[in-house]
């Protein structure tokens, strides 16, 4: 059996966020295979599909990003999957929208969910799908831009993205990582911004922060539970 992983937030005000895209190419990957109903176990969303002539059980962890490694923890431990046969697919602002970027293992790159995972499962060599949401404009904080909505003009883009996501799962069940990245990975990855020390915000500009263009009042991290966290 193969653990395809897609990172995201639970409940209706994170659908269709940037940091959510790991959702959506679960949710095609199931109704592509005409999967089972979505189950509730290991703290996530699961649907077991056949995949390129191989078992794969899709998760969606449901315990907010920065926790997204104890449901993966749980699967692989129930499962006995080994550590490679393990794929995560997660957003990337790094990457520039519509890019693909799959590796072997390596560090969480900033990526909280993936960060988690690899902390719990005590090892970076987890392969990995990043499919690029960036960049970030400069007058936007990161997390703010991740919790955001993609716009109009980006969906056919997204949606071109995500169906290419999901051929690129495909590949991995059936010829493995490398010939993945063989046929996915394309052009330059771009340097994490860095960080800057701003200035106090005015009541003005504080205010502004506080309703993000492209989200409602209420919907930032400040409305989940303590110690998780959607970014």
């Amino acid at each position: 059996m193969k653990l395809v992983v897609g990172l995201g937030n639970p409940g209706s005000k994170y659908q269709g966020t940037r940091h959510n895209v790991g959702f959506m190419v679960a949710a095609l990957l199931a109704q592509q295979a005409g999967g089972e109903q979505a189950r509730h176990r290991f703290d996530a969303d699961t649907v077991e599909i056949s995949l390129a002539g191989e078992r794969v059980l899709l998760v969606c962890p449901l315990t907010y990003m920065n926790l997204s490694g104890k449901s993966v923890l749980a699967a692989r431990d129930f499962y006995k999957i080994p550590n490679d046969s393990i794929l995560v697919v997660c957003d990337d602002f790094n990457l520039p929208l519509g890019r693909l970027r799959l590796r072997p293992g390596g560090s969480a790159g900033g990526q909280k969910g993936l960060q988690n995972i690899i902390q719990r499962l005590g090892t970076q060599q987890i392969p990995r799908l990043r499919l690029g949401i960036g960049p970030v404009p400069a007058s936007w904080n990161p997390a703010d831009f991740v919790l955001g909505k993609f716009t109009k003009q980006e969906q056919p883009e997204v949606e071109l993205m995500v169906a290419q996501a999901a051929d690129a799962v495909r590949l991995w069940c059936q010829g493995g990582i490398q010939a993945a990245m063989n046929r996915f990975n394309s052009g330059p990855e771009r340097e994490p911004p860095k960080k800057k020390e701003r200035p106090s915000p005015s009541p003005a500009e504080q205010s502004s922060q506080e309703n993000p263009p492209g989200e409602a009042s209420g919907q930032g991290p400040a409305a989940n539970p303590p110690g998780n966290s959607p970014t």
